[in-house]
């Protein structure tokens, strides 16, 4: 099984993600102790071991936007832990790290992430070259008895992934039909309403315009100028005109509000069209992906 968490900017995906590693390998803790009891008795209380495997009652497809209850009933735990890989096509680049709110590694708690500073903002990395290297991450981490956990909102990255597009002078017909879901892949959105997401959006405006921001931000003008694509879709462009006196801080966080919700927006366009989506509350994601987990 490989877990896909999507959602737009600012919806608490890697945040989630992280919570469901941890559950995992507290989990995976719990039975090791579990086992290591029946070892020692001989033979075991069934009340004692983890929870039989009940009824595989995770899917992958059918739209479930407007699911209410869990989608999973829960069972054991076949994983050592979880690993995340992130699907966002702004936190491939080195150096943009708070700009791009990449976990730190004291935000990480430890989990694995796998995605991040893979090139030089000048540097070219295509879809292409994304789901080949995630591919590879998925198959190493499950060789190590982990579970894969592809997260971020970068549409084209998940559907290239999942729906296993083709790349190359053979293949130039836009692949956008979504044909057949690849019956490893579990897909979950984390929804919100746009009043709540909004709300994240500003408050995360704030956090985010430090001046260590306007620090990376001075750094990366400084090494690679404006001439990348990379530089001009992201909070850097706001950063800049403020230190630049274009405009006022406030100024700048609310131009970056507005560009980070049509943003959201955008994503939320893309995700929508995808009937094999999961759809729960920020909430209720945790739980029901660990009892997802659980009943593979």
């Amino acid at each position: 099984m490989v877990v896909v968490i999507v959602g737009p900017t600012a919806s608490g995906k890697t945040g989630v993600a992280i919570e469901i590693a941890k559950e995992l390998d507290r989990l995976s803790g719990m039975a090791g102790e579990e086992a290591k009891g029946m070892v020692l008795a001989g033979k075991g209380d069934s009340k004692a071991v983890m929870l039989d495997k009940k009824d595989d009652v995770c899917y992958n497809g059918g739209n479930n936007s407007s699911n209410e209850g869990a989608i999973c009933s829960g069972g054991k735990v076949g994983y050592e832990g979880a690993e995340i890989i992130s699907a966002d096509s702004r936190a491939i680049y080195r150096g943009m790290d708070i700009g791009t709110a990449k976990p730190s590694l004291e935000e990480q708690q430890g989990v694995k992430h796998w995605g991040i500073d893979l090139v030089n903002p000048r540097e070219r990395f295509t879809v292409a070259d994304w789901k080949k290297y995630t591919q590879e991450k998925i198959a190493e981490i499950q060789k190590r008895g982990n579970l894969p956990m592809v997260v971020g909102g970068t549409g084209l990255y998940i559907d290239a992934l999942v729906y296993d597009y083709q790349f190359g002078d053979e293949n130039k017909r836009l692949q956008t039909d979504r044909e057949e879901l690849n019956k490893d892949f579990i897909l979950f959105g984390i929804k919100w309403s746009s009043d709540d997401l909004r709300k994240r959006i500003t408050q995360r405006a704030d956090k985010l315009f430090t001046q260590e921001l306007l620090e990376e931000t001075k750094k990366l003008v400084q090494e690679y100028g404006w001439g990348s694509q990379a530089m001009k879709s992201n909070i850097y462009q706001f950063a800049w005109g403020y230190l630049q006196g274009e405009y006022s801080l406030e100024k700048a966080k609310e131009l970056f509000v507005y560009d980070d919700w049509h943003l959201a927006k955008r994503q939320m366009t893309w995700f929508k069209r995808n009937k094999n989506i999961n759809w729960l509350s920020l909430d209720e994601i945790r739980d029901n992906v660990v009892k997802c987990i659980q009943d593979e």
